[in-house]
């Protein structure tokens, strides 16, 4: 069973983002990369390349989440970020060592496969965000992961029907459960809540924020689809350790 979020709270901010993002939102549905996950047929080597690239992302934006919990105004507001960066380093890495097993990945070849240039400019671009922007641009920067995820899941469970025999199974029903949906009905209201109390300035500059983070989520897939490497490999030495 997968779940639904309710609609956005008509005039608030996440109605607005997601309208604004609609086009874009659809895109990252219909990719390649989530239509074969869908259907199975996502071959295994770009399904590992994606996992080792998101087990790093989640490094970065288990560390945006704890600096945005950091600069919470309200203790509920700090407990729930700071959750959400703990599940982001815990239960979502659980999630990839099971399929890095599965797909029979070392650590050694997991060290081998270089970060992605769309990897590390999506994490950089979160980590700067957390050191110069207000927080309610950065809650706004964090949303995205939340959304964009279950919106995926969410949509692929209702394509599939179960999970059960599903190649991808797990991956799907992480994202497209009830207890991820209230997480990110928790994102949302928050990301209102914050943009209702703001300055016109700060709500564009979260528009911003979530717009950008919402295109890389596009590019993330992207990137394993196209098994992203860096165009100037080849060019330098190797660096010495």
């Amino acid at each position: 069973m997968s779940y639904r979020l309710p609609d956005p709270v008509p005039g608030g901010f996440c109605a607005e983002a997601w309208s604004y993002t609609a086009e874009l939102q659809r895109a990252i549905v219909h990719h390649p990369f989530n239509t074969a996950l869908a259907d199975g047929s996502l071959p295994r080597d770009r399904f590992a390349f994606y996992i080792v690239q998101d087990s790093r992302y989640l490094f970065g934006f288990a560390q945006a989440l704890a600096a945005a919990a950091s600069r919470a105004d309200e203790p509920a507001d700090a407990a729930f970020l700071a959750g959400s960066a703990h599940g982001a380093l815990a239960e979502e890495r659980k999630l990839h060592a099971g399929y890095m097993a599965q797909l029979g990945l070392t650590e050694d070849e997991m060290a081998g496969i270089q970060t992605s240039p769309t990897c590390l400019a999506y994490t950089s671009y979160l980590r700067a965000t957390a050191l110069s922007e207000p927080y309610p641009v950065l809650v706004a920067a964090l949303l995205p992961c939340f959304w964009v995820y279950q919106h995926v899941g969410s949509t692929i469970l209702e394509s599939t029907g179960t999970t059960a025999g599903h190649p991808y199974g797990r991956w799907i029903a992480t994202y497209a459960d009830e207890e991820f949906a209230n997480a990110v009905l928790g994102a949302r209201e928050l990301t209102d809540r914050l943009a209702a109390g703001t300055d016109e300035n700060t709500r564009r500059r979260m528009l911003t924020a979530f717009v950008r983070c919402s295109e890389y989520e596009w590019l993330f897939w992207n990137s394993a689809w196209e098994t992203e490497s860096w165009p100037t490999a080849g060019w330098l030495p190797e660096p010495h350790e």
